[in-house]
């Protein structure tokens, strides 16, 4: 080629890289940038409103299903999505920009000899692209910082509810000597939290209380809401035991249970007593608008089968070997305290050796109980009865074969295993069978003096009182028969259960046979199904997320008018 040829194209290609730096590459650089920056900062957009508007559990950002109950948003579903959006995003914007690089290059740069005289084009789109990482990187951070900010915003927010909640939960709980025990033979545990069974889908729930799955409901896996504490509505579900899973009385821990155990040998009359202790019990609910409630459908109809034996002149059957269930009241008396009465009648035969009381492991839990003393099985009693006296006595009811002061004294040696060593705040002393009793002589001094704690230490009882007032707040006595005043029995159960003493005006309702035996219908009604379909995501994870897309959208808005405004600032025009 010739010189001068050369010599021109040299100055062609100096004057063409002058005028590139100077004018085209300023231009190109900052153009490339601006749209560069906004087309990441779109991509991100984009993929943001893809990840967080679907309501349905699948989607870029999927919400796996819980075991029982899901977490609260910010505790993980949060993060899930940002990642979510960041692994689809970034990427994205690698290939895509690594590709647009790629091919300028075989475009402008190695698509001919004009390549010679383009380099400053090519330079300053390659250069946009490469800086506007700058930016998008910036954004990126900015985006993770909101993340950051609404999950700490709405944790501290969590945080101060769950708090105030199982605050005044404890509190509630303290104020109400609120208890907790397992009905349950072989079981009889105390409970700290029952486990809550879904109305929806039966899933049960071990810790509904206001924690990492919410403050104020938990949302089950199939959409049910469900409350986290009593004064929320946390009664209203169906409760189970956590150590042996037996079904727990409606209300519990909303009020007291009251383990009332029934303490007698074998044919002392506690079944009686306990009988005419549930009617005189519900009369009483019933003359002040109240009401009494079996909790178990199979109690009802045991009680009910003990009321016609009684009609008919017969006996209760007697009890069945078997460790006892409680028989389980739901007693409701209006402006007065209010219980679940757990009614422990077992076995005289459970009381006549410590193996056979250690069994009975409700003792460790009430601080109640009624001794139930057949008179008829003193020692002293049986020999001074005259024959006579002893037919009518064994043809009437059956003396119990167990001397009573052995089967307190074993329940005591049980009751000081405990921390408290066995104190009692109530302990009843009934005398059954009264009305037999009266009619021998060695209980015929009763009608000039009635002082039934004197008379048990004339007949040889004087060290079971002595035991009894070192190891109770208060003791009462009892004389009880079958023709004994309801209102008296009435009294006496209700002080053993701690509920409010009765007004003068309290005298329990008669009752026909239709009102007498107690119903089992819940006193309150179940908790509704409420909540979202399974399919689709809670509405505290959607709430979540328009909360953090709304922030994205004036985020983003914000970074790219500002970038905008500054690059524009800068052009050479």
């Amino acid at each position: 080629m010739h010189p001068l040829m050369l010599l021109a194209l040299a100055a062609a290609w100096v004057a063409a890289m002058v005028v590139g730096f100077a004018v085209v590459f300023p231009v190109l650089f900052a153009v490339t940038l601006v749209v560069a920056g906004f087309g990441a900062a779109g991509l991100s957009y984009a993929q943001a409103v893809r990840a967080l508007t679907p309501s349905s559990r699948e989607g870029p950002s999927p919400v796996p299903e819980p075991a029982v109950a899901y977490r609260h948003y910010l505790l993980g579903q949060i993060w899930r999505d940002w990642w979510a959006i960041a692994r689809a995003v970034g990427p994205r914007v690698w290939t895509l920009a690594r590709e647009v690089l790629v091919r300028l290059t075989g475009v402008l740069l190695l698509g001919g000899p004009w390549g010679f005289f383009l380099f400053p084009v090519w330079l300053g789109l390659c250069a946009g692209i490469v800086v506007a990482a700058v930016p998008a990187a910036l954004l990126a951070l900015a985006l993770t910082v909101l993340y950051g900010a609404v999950a700490a915003a709405g944790l501290a927010g969590w945080l101060v509810c769950a708090g105030v909640l199982w605050a005044v939960e404890r509190v509630f709980t303290v104020y109400g000597r609120i208890l907790q025990t397992c009905p349950h033979p072989f079981c009889y545990e105390r409970i700290g939290l029952p486990v809550y069974a879904c109305p929806g889908c039966g899933a049960r729930h071990g810790r509904l209380v206001p924690g990492t799955a919410g403050a104020f409901r938990h949302v089950c896996r199939c959409g049910a809401r469900l409350p986290t504490t009593v004064l929320l509505g946390r009664f209203r579900l169906a409760a189970y035991c956590p150590h042996c899973a037996g079904r727990l009385p409606p209300r519990i821990g909303r009020v007291r249970v009251e383990p009332l155990p029934f303490v007698g040998g074998p044919g002392a009359g506690k079944t009686t007593f306990m009988v005419l202790g549930i009617r005189a019990l519900h009369g009483r609910a019933r003359a002040v608008r109240g009401r009494v409630a079996f909790v178990e459908a199979r109690h009802a109809a045991a009680y009910a089968g003990t009321v016609r034996a009684f009609r008919s002149g017969g006996r209760p059957a007697k009890t069945g070997p078997e460790l006892p269930l409680a028989t389980m009241l739901d007693v409701e008396l209006p402006g007065r305290a209010r219980r679940i009465l757990y009614l422990f009648d077992p076995a005289g035969e459970h009381f006549t050796g410590a193996p056979e009381v250690e069994s009975l492991r409700y003792l460790d839990h009430g601080e109640a109980l009624l001794f139930i003393v057949d008179p008829f099985a003193l020692p002293h009693v049986r020999r001074s009865l005259s024959d006579a006296e002893r037919a009518r006595a064994e043809a009437a009811a059956g003396p119990s074969g167990e001397d009573p002061a052995d089967t307190l004294q074993r329940v005591l040696n049980e009751l000081r295993s405990r921390p408290d060593r066995g104190r009692q705040k109530r302990v009843a002393v009934v005398i059954t069978k009264t009305d037999l009793l009266l009619g021998t002589e060695v209980g015929r001094r009763l009608y000039a003096d009635p002082d039934l704690r004197e008379w048990l230490r004339s007949v040889g009882l004087g060290n079971t009182v002595r035991t009894l007032d070192q190891i109770a707040a208060e003791v009462r006595y009892f004389g009880s028969g079958l023709t004994t005043d309801p209102a008296y029995v009435a009294d006496l159960l209700g002080w053993a259960a701690g509920l409010s003493p009765a007004e003068p005006s309290d005298a329990p309702a008669a009752l026909d046979a239709a009102d007498e035996i107690p119903g089992t219908a819940p006193l309150r009604a179940p908790w509704p199904v409420r909540g979202r379909d399974a399919a689709l995501v809670p509405a505290g994870y959607q709430v979540g997320r328009w909360t953090v897309l709304a922030g994205t959208s004036v985020l983003t808005l914000a970074a790219l008018t500002a970038t905008a405004a500054e690059i524009t600032t800068r052009l050479p025009f």
